[in-house]
């Protein structure tokens, strides 16, 4: 996400209750419980009507007490009345406890579903969906949704059954003054729902501003090294304030809208108390009703009119579980770029005979294919290495193998198969790339070494920190393989990031080991270490390496130079030095013999005379990544 998004204004649109069948599409994770919901609810529909008994036993004891013809009995109802209380006590416990589980249950659904969704995604999906607005959606937005699940459904069924049973409790007293109390009634509840229709941009403007915030935070706590080394946290703190500000007044503007209708339901609702002072008591003076039907009115009205009042609330509850639940299967809805459907006709045995046959791809949103019309055949147990320039398409071609980006059918095989018809996972296992980007999970370095299988022995991965070089970085830790190196990795350095990522894939002994500029953070001593150990680990299996540096690919039994996405160049090291192409050029402005000094010279000459940047000069010499 970009510091302009951050700025963009709130959506407006016209607001409806349509906005609200959004949450239609929580009906599968809701209909699981559904059975334990409906015992919940019918549990919770009986404390009303035990609610309602009790003004029937106020107006027997009030009348009782104003009554001379009735004898006084203010024991039995307030007995009574406890004993009500009592059982609608235990009830209710019971039933809201089992109804915040199942919020709790349903949520919990969401998330693992939402988890499992976004770990199967690509590079597309995450270029429209930031960090930080995942997060927001499956913590925020899943949390609203918890809040309906626990409350609003269960609202709905006890206002209308709440209200059901309290008129009809006021109709059997009194039907004249049942109807003069409920009149004011459909009026709030109108004001209501026209009050809570316009909520949903609001409500969904607010999400998006906290997950404008998560997003911003996220992105900046992961490049607090470069903030730092730039000093640029006042500008960042700024940046933030105007972030954060934005978000503080889409939450004021919701809590303000939310104050004001709630003061209009209350406002309201005032005139049903009025009907019963003016009109009730006028009823009482001329003997139509007695004293205690008179009070049991005000209960059963405070029985109604709570429920009415909640409205806004309830509706705003919805209104904001809308807007989550469409953004939560605004993710869901996104389809995978990479479909998993093997045919079943993969190999059980890999030797790691790899073949491009005329391979093109284009990135999505690209002005020209990333590779195009590609052949490439690398035998079983051989290693190879791809040269070019940065964005000519070396990393594709890795990606493709492990079918990180949707290879095109028939166009990339292994041992004969297509990997199209390979099980994803089965995939990756006889094929490991190391990428670009070191990265490492905040736990031991045990832990990251051996990510695949925790159970691995430590034999193998000794051997796999010697040949990649990390040893004596881990003899030198105090705690050894359990050494904490922290989140990302914070507490190595960059080569040593890299040698441990490098460490990661070496330890699978895949048939297929793909490495991506794994070098480029090491010098060229532990560079002639690091191939060593792999030619002493990996002389029968098969490895395609990416590197910028001539003193790499010369270890390789073939060389290919990729240029503009095509094979530009190809041979062993000898055979493409005698070319006197771009490799020749590269080893000439690599190397330090006197023969080459002239020809590095005059390369450098002619770069600098071109219309260049200084930048561009050393990518166009020693490239930097895809």
């Amino acid at each position: 996400m970009q510091y302009s998004d951050y700025q963009a204004p709130g959506r407006r649109e016209r607001s409806s209750f349509g906005h609200l069948g959004h949450l239609k599409r929580l009906g599968p994770y809701v209909r699981r419980y559904a059975w334990v919901l409906g015992v919940s609810i019918f549990a919770l529909l009986i404390t009303r009507v035990l609610d309602a008994f009790v003004p029937l036993l106020i107006k027997t004891a009030i009348d009782s007490l104003a009554d001379p013809a009735i004898e006084p009995d203010v024991g039995r109802p307030a007995l009574a009345i406890v004993g009500l209380v009592l059982a609608r006590f235990a009830i209710f416990i019971v039933a809201r406890r089992v109804m915040r589980r199942i919020s709790i249950s349903v949520s919990y659904d969401l998330r693992k579903r939402l988890f499992e969704h976004i770990q199967y995604q690509g590079a597309t999906f995450f270029n429209r969906f930031a960090t930080g607005d995942l997060m927001s959606r499956t913590v925020n937005d899943v949390s609203m949704v918890r809040m309906v699940v626990s409350f609003g459904w269960v609202n709905v069924i006890t206002f209308v059954f709440t209200i059901s049973t309290g008129l009809y409790f006021m109709t059997l007293l009194s039907p004249s003054l049942a109807f003069w109390v409920i009149a004011p009634l459909p009026l709030v509840v109108a004001a209501g729902f026209l009050m809570a229709r316009r909520m949903f941009p609001y409500y969904r403007d607010q999400q998006e501003g906290m997950a404008a915030v998560t997003s911003f935070t996220q992105e900046n706590l992961n490049g607090i090294r470069t903030i730092q080394a730039m000093a640029q946290e006042d500008q960042e703190i700024a940046r933030f304030n105007t972030i954060s500000t934005r978000y503080a007044h889409m939450v004021y503007r919701v809590t303000r809208f939310r104050a004001g209708m709630n003061l209009v339901m209350a406002s309201l609702t005032i005139a049903s108390p009025m009907v019963i002072l003016f009109y009730g008591g006028g009823l009482v003076l001329a003997g139509d009703i007695t004293v205690g039907t008179f009070a049991a009115f005000f209960a059963y009205l405070t029985m109604v009119t709570a429920p009415v009042r909640m409205i806004g609330m309830s509706l705003s509850m919805f209104t904001a579980a809308a807007a989550g639940t469409e953004r939560i299967f605004e993710v869901l809805d996104y389809e995978q770029e990479i479909r998993d459907a093997p045919s079943g006709a993969a190999p059980d045995e890999i030797r790691g005979h790899i073949e491009f046959r005329r391979f093109s791809f284009r990135h999505p949103g690209a002005a020209r294919p990333t590779i195009e019309d590609v052949d490439i055949e690398i035998a079983a147990g051989e290693t190879v290495a791809l040269l070019g320039r940065v964005g000519a398409g070396k990393s594709t071609l890795l990606q493709a193998v492990v079918r990180q980006i949707d290879t095109p059918r028939g166009s990339v095989f292994i041992d004969g198969c297509d990997i199209c018809d390979f099980p994803l996972q089965r995939l990756r296992q006889v094929a490991t790339l190391v990428p670009q980007d070191p990265f490492l999970f905040s736990a031991t370095l045990r832990e990251n070494l051996s990510y695949d299988d925790p159970k691995r022995a430590d034999a193998p991965l000794w051997e796999a920190a010697e040949a990649a070089g990390l040893a004596d970085t881990i003899r030198g830790l105090t705690d050894g393989l359990y050494a904490i190196v922290g989140e990302r990795g914070m507490t190595l350095s960059g080569g040593q990031k890299q040698r441990a990522t490098l460490a990661r894939g070496l330890v699978r002994d895949a048939p297929i080991l793909l490495l991506d500029d794994c070098f480029s953070s090491v010098d060229t001593e532990t560079e002639e270490r690091i191939l060593s150990g792999l030619t002493h680990l990996r002389s029968d299996k098969t490895t395609l390496l990416i590197s910028h540096r001539v003193s790499t690919a010369r270890h390789a039994d073939r060389i290919f130079i990729i240029d503009n996405g095509h094979i530009s160049e190809s041979g062993t090291h000898e055979e493409l030095l005698a070319l006197g192409g771009y490799y020749a050029d590269l080893a000439a402005v690599q190397s330090d013999q006197d023969q080459d000094r002239a020809r590095k010279a005059r390369l450098l000459h002619e770069l600098d005379g071109s219309e260049l940047e200084p930048s561009a000069v050393h990518k166009a010499l020693h490239g930097g990544g895809d």
